[in-house]
């Protein structure tokens, strides 16, 4: 038995504790019992050949139950999450989830093959201050998008939803509305965005038209937290609307292709959030390069707008906190407007 392999499932449960998912919290605190006893959870993740925290092992489990709860592949299941009970208890769900583990093993083995992807809609509120700054800068020019780790392309139409604080709003009443406590400064709300074309790629994109792909995506939600996965069904319906496409593609290989054939007479604008620490140290070497690169050669503007941790953006290595960070050209003057978590629940902005 890996000790790294309970570390961890232990360790994400305080992350769940501390992120309002107490249900989930339980489940994984069960799950790091039942490896060290030996039981179905250590039958089908004891021995796991990577890192188990970089893989996100106890996610993937903990999304795995989700998926055969949402889909009634297990009625008992079904029956013991949030979904179907008023006070959902995550001890009492675990009984059904180990008969489960025990009797499915061969489906969640399949399930565990593929990391989880979130696709957190509400990042898109904390896109949203970056990209009004961008429009500020550069007043009058569309937006040509360009989203890298897209997963399913939740956070393209980012637009088209409402945007709601206790201290400014934004969009109409009718829109997806997105939410979190803000303090600090309000973002750039006299800019007006023009987004004139979307374009996304993943290694590994999801098709919101595809009913097991709309099934990974809600099962990566942690089944407590009802409002988000409210959120991801009005992101889901704004993008089946709009067609969402997200290309399947190298994130470093799409940039220097996209980057090097961009329009003249707009600002193109390259994002991401919490997708900046998987890939390679090469990978990343080359995603910056092609950006710095575009940058230099051309008067046009680019912005590159970043939803990442503070540890990848050169921060203090033991930050567990998040920035809102912009890089514009002409220039490549970098600014900081906000700090937040991973699920965007509060925002302090920097201005």
């Amino acid at each position: 038995m890996s000790q790294a392999v309970i570390d961890h499932f232990e360790e994400q449960a305080g992350f769940c504790e501390a992120m309002g998912s107490p249900f989930t919290a339980r489940l994984l605190t069960a799950m790091a019992r039942d490896l060290a006893a030996g039981g179905p959870t250590a039958a089908l993740v004891a021995g796991w050949p990577g890192s188990p925290r970089a893989d996100a092992v106890s996610l993937r489990l903990a999304g795995a139950l989700h998926a055969a709860a949402l889909s009634g592949r297990d009625p008992e299941l079904a029956a013991a999450y949030p979904a179907a009970r008023a006070t959902p208890d995550g001890d009492a769900a675990w009984e059904a989830a180990r008969a489960f583990l025990a009797r499915d093993s061969e489906w969640v083995s399949d399930f565990l093959r593929h990391p989880p992807q979130t696709n957190e809609v509400n990042r898109s509120i904390a896109l949203f201050a970056a990209f009004l700054h961008v429009a500020r800068r550069f007043p009058d020019l569309p937006f040509d998008m360009l989203e890298i780790g897209a997963s399913a392309g939740l956070n393209l139409h980012w637009d088209r939803f409402a945007y709601r604080t206790e201290s400014w709003t934004w969009g109409r009443q009718s829109a997806a509305p997105i939410e979190t406590r803000w303090s600090g400064p309000p973002p750039a709300l006299d800019a007006r965005p023009i987004v004139r074309s979307r374009a996304a790629c993943d290694r590994n994109p999801l098709d919101v038209r595809d009913p097991d792909d709309r099934l990974r995506l809600r099962a990566y939600i942690w089944p407590d937290q009802r409002d988000r996965l409210a959120r991801l069904d009005a992101a889901i319906a704004i993008a089946v609307a709009n067609d969402v496409r997200v290309e399947r593609a190298d994130a470093a290989e799409w940039l220097e292709d996209r980057l090097a054939r961009r329009a003249q007479d707009g600002v193109a604008i390259v994002y991401h959030s919490v997708f900046y620490q998987y890939p390679s140290r090469e990978t990343r070497h080359r995603i910056r390069a092609a950006i710095e690169r575009a940058g230099a050669s051309s008067s046009a503007p680019l912005a590159w707008v970043r939803l990442e941790p503070e540890a990848i953006l050169g921060g203090p290595r033991d930050s567990i906190g998040f920035l809102v960070d912009v890089v514009t050209w002409p220039g490549g003057e970098r600014r900081t407007l906000a700090r937040t978590d991973g699920h965007v629940r509060a925002i302090e902005a920097t201005g």
